[in-house]
């Protein structure tokens, strides 16, 4: 007989928030034998259900409904608020009661119709939740977007070698998207970008290990029997990882603070001395500032750890700044928000709010323009012109690591290593002398500078 359900906190966003993270699920009684459960993973949770059965093993049977809305918003379909998986369960369990009762026949074993990429997709997204993946909205808008269009209707096991080649140098030839209103897609003009090419292959790669991931997943649970030979004999291009690592000179930095508007200049300025991300920035307040060790705190970076940013004197300085006169929870980068356009009769009205998530975009490509840098750089190179600076002056690619928040050195040393001062290149300045064929000048060249 099934055991008695102690009911867990599972309503609201908030009382699930405060459940540990563990894999065994949290319960809540329907019905007598009956209860809807929550499995809590470190950036999300899923809904299941399960009533008992003495026909099935462990005297449960047992569904997965969908994802819970602890991260994203409910749609009803593949992500539920708690009074939706509510309603599905209660939806599963008459159904199973019927077939329990004789009314309906039991659905046969394994999938009715062919098991598709789609039906794959989703089962890898709820079991990347439940394991604590920390990067579940970037994994669901590429499969969105690029996996679904073209493969999500075609069953597993007619995937073939051929098809997912076809489909894996579509992905690089493919201009890069740019973030648009619903149900609008528009593209990026790398018309006059050497990287382009090499940036669609490495997204392409990142496309593919997604879609492999998936896969491999539904052979593991049992969900297709088909060989994995069509998606294993396809290779991820070469090279696609090696990107030149662009970064600002001085001057550059001088130009491109001047031309940043007030409020912007401030959350450039706080990247170019601390490194860290524009979402690391945007989310700082004013306890993250230590003044008495010249630090700021990230309480949750990318890896999903917290860390402390060492700051320079003139680091410490800028912070002293930009935390004057504010309480420990206000945001330390803020700027002013429109809240009611300007008419005839009353002029415009702002409020002081914090940065959104694309607000940046614009902002960094018109300060470009206007400092002169062609081609722009992205918010996100001002962290490569911090790591840079570093490692040019000789600090450790430990140090430069622990700064930036990578887990480990691999990363650091692959984009910055090739700047450190070099033991073979210093030997070879200072014996190899000079050879007297380079005839002087008085002319001193302009330097154009496009890219570092």
């Amino acid at each position: 007989m099934p055991r008695a359900v102690n009911d867990a906190p599972l309503t609201t966003r908030a009382a699930r928030d405060r459940l540990a993270v563990r894999h065994q699920p949290y319960w809540r009684a329907i019905e007598a034998g009956a209860a809807l459960g929550y499995r809590k993973g470190t950036t999300g949770g899923v809904w299941l259900v399960r009533v008992g059965d003495p026909t099935a093993g462990g005297g449960y049977r047992q569904n997965t409904l969908g994802r819970a809305d602890d991260a994203v918003t409910a749609d009803g379909e593949k992500v539920l608020d708690f009074r939706q998986a509510d309603a599905a369960a209660r939806n599963w369990l008459t159904a199973h009661n019927r077939v329990a009762a004789g009314l309906e026949p039991r659905a046969p074993k394994g999938p009715v119709k062919p098991y598709s990429v789609a039906d794959a997709m989703a089962d890898y997204v709820a079991d990347y939740v439940a394991r604590g993946g920390k990067s579940v909205g970037t994994t669901q808008q590429a499969v969105d977007a690029h996996i679904l269009p073209d493969l999500g209707a075609v069953a597993v096991g007619r995937l073939t070698r051929d098809k997912l080649k076809t489909w894996h140098r579509a992905l690089a030839t493919a201009p890069a998207r740019v973030r648009s209103k619903d149900g609008e897609t528009r593209h990026r003009d790398v018309a006059n970008d050497p990287e382009a090419p090499r940036r669609r292959r490495a997204t392409a790669n990142r496309i593919l290990t997604i879609l492999k991931a998936a896969l491999n997943h539904a052979r593991a649970e049992g969900k297709t029997t088909c060989q994995p030979d069509a998606w294993t004999a396809v290779k991820p291009f070469r090279e696609a990882d090696k990107a030149r690592v662009r970064y600002l000179l001085d001057d550059e930095i001088t130009r491109l603070v001047n031309a940043c508007p007030p409020d912007f200049r401030q959350l450039v300025t706080g990247a170019l001395l601390t490194g860290c991300r524009y979402g690391e920035l945007s989310a700082m307040t004013a306890r993250d500032f230590d003044a008495r060790s010249g630090t700021v705190t990230i309480g949750r970076s990318k890896s999903g750890k917290p860390r402390h940013v060492a700051l320079t004197d003139e680091g410490t300085q800028f912070f002293k700044l930009v935390s004057a006169g504010k309480v420990g929870t206000a945001r330390l980068f803020e700027r002013d928000k429109l809240v009611k356009q300007a008419t005839r009769d009353a002029k415009a009205e702002t409020t002081r709010s914090g940065w959104s998530k694309s607000d940046q975009f614009r902002l960094i490509r018109a300060a470009c323009v206007a400092a002169k840098i062609a081609p722009a750089v992205s918010f996100h190179e001002l962290r490569h012109t911090y790591g840079s600076r570093l490692a040019m002056r000789g600090v450790g690619m430990g140090v430069i690591a622990a700064q930036l928040g990578h887990t480990d050195t691999r990363m650091t040393e692959r984009h910055y290593a090739h700047l450190s001062p070099s033991y073979v290149a210093d030997t070879v300045r200072q014996s190899f002398g000079s050879l007297g064929i380079v005839t002087g000048t008085h002319v001193t060249p302009m330097q154009l500078r496009g890219a570092a």
